[in-house]
């Protein structure tokens, strides 16, 4: 009922005027509040950002815009929030002198005119993006409205956050945005540049992983062109668990990270033991200090985890169709893919063998891939962030 409420056009042009009207009223100038993927997660750079600042900035007001869902998760973490489109974050969001955001916000939502609006995003471009794509087939929206609600989503943006020079080109123009860039490097990365060992072994222990055992993390993407109906997506895996526990099992876990599209579908309770569906884990940073080895397809995952320079294999096994078809890539993945890129179930456990016990530092490809993509993150990037957009 509340769903079909919030969808009502008349509702959303009710809560635009009184969002103007809120809007209007004068600043909160110490007040942040932080969103991440559509106020569902504690996670990504403004997780970074928000704890940089509560660290260094105690003179500031920070507070999470959190989906009614995902309360639980913000009670657990003891980080303070107001839920989405209550009486209270009417009067706090218009009203706040920054937000700090990784997606788009609701359409309807304008931004008043003394905000200050700071996209991090949420990933290094290898799929095209906003105006670049050049078709659009998910359900529920058509090309043309899709690249236009990026654009004007864009406008809103004071301050976009870009990892590299590579993204920097590419977000200004699929985005056709004219804004401020703060070139810094991903402040969700700030904590791979320096990993901890005891962190690591905390968060192993709170999976209940043996603490002898490698891990195996799987972060595959969704298809675009792969659904039942509109928001409900298919996946299917295309190894088998069974055989790959036989394969790797008595060393090795696989952790299962499924995008947040797909992650209903899938049921691991037949492989406890060996496969550890960690697909609503709050932060995926944390799986990746501790693993070993990521198998994934055209996720931007991987420019993350080469952060930590340990081995990628890339499982792409329809890369012709997502790459002809589907999307599109913005660099030549089949000769600068920091790994090698595989299509059947044979070839991925041949690779991950011939990967596991390797030092990735010692090959040519992935460093250049690293130095091209990967030479800002020094452990720094919230700090140059939060000092830009407080300037």
């Amino acid at each position: 009922m509340i769903r079909r409420l919030k969808n009502n056009p008349l509702v959303l042009k009710l809560f635009r005027l009184i969002f103007v009207l809120l809007g209007s009223l004068p600043k909160k100038k110490n007040l942040v509040i932080f969103e991440s993927f559509h106020a569902k997660q504690y996670s990504d750079s403004p997780r970074a950002i928000y704890e940089y600042m509560k660290k260094h900035y105690p003179d500031f007001r920070l507070i999470w815009s959190v989906d009614k869902q995902a309360a639980p998760l913000f009670d657990g973490f003891g980080v303070p929030y107001i839920r989405r489109f209550t009486l209270r974050w009417f009067l706090e969001f218009p009203r706040a002198k920054y937000w700090v955001n990784n997606v788009r916000l609701p359409s309807w939502m304008p931004k008043p005119a003394d905000t200050v609006y700071v996209q991090t995003w949420h990933g290094t471009p290898l799929k095209k993006l906003g105006t670049d794509i050049e078709e659009i087939h998910m359900p529920g929206t058509d090309t043309a409205s899709y690249k236009l609600n990026f654009v004007l989503e864009a406008n809103k943006w004071d301050y976009l956050v870009s990892p590299n020079a590579y993204s920097t080109e590419i977000f200004t123009r699929a985005f056709e945005y004219g804004g401020k860039v703060i070139e810094s490097g991903y402040p969700r990365n700030d904590v791979l540049s320096t990993p901890s060992e005891t962190l690591s072994s905390s968060i192993k222990r709170d999976l209940g992983i043996p603490v002898e055992k490698k891990v195996m993390l799987y972060a595959p993407t969704w298809r675009d062109d792969d659904y039942f109906e509109k928001g409900k997506y298919r996946f299917e895996f295309q190894f088998d668990l069974e055989r790959w526990k036989r394969e790797f099992g008595e060393e090795w876990v696989l952790l299962s990270r499924m995008h947040y599209l797909v992650a209903e579908n899938f049921d691991f309770s037949a492989h406890a033991g060996t496969v550890y569906d960690v697909s609503t884990y709050p932060d995926i940073r944390e799986l990746y200090l501790i693993s070993d080895l990521l198998i994934t397809d055209y996720s931007s995952v991987f420019f993350d985890f080469a952060v930590l320079n340990r081995p990628i294999v890339f499982f792409m096994y329809d890369l012709e169709n997502y790459r002809d078809q589907l999307r599109g890539f913005y660099i030549d993945i089949e000769n600068e893919a920091p790994g090698p890129i595989v299509q059947t179930e044979a070839d991925l456990f041949a690779a991950i063998n011939a990967l596991k016990d390797s030092d990735v530092r010692s090959n040519p490809k992935f460093k250049a891939f690293r130095n091209r993509f990967s030479s800002l993150e020094d452990g720094h990037a919230a700090q140059r962030v939060v000092e830009a957009f407080l300037e």
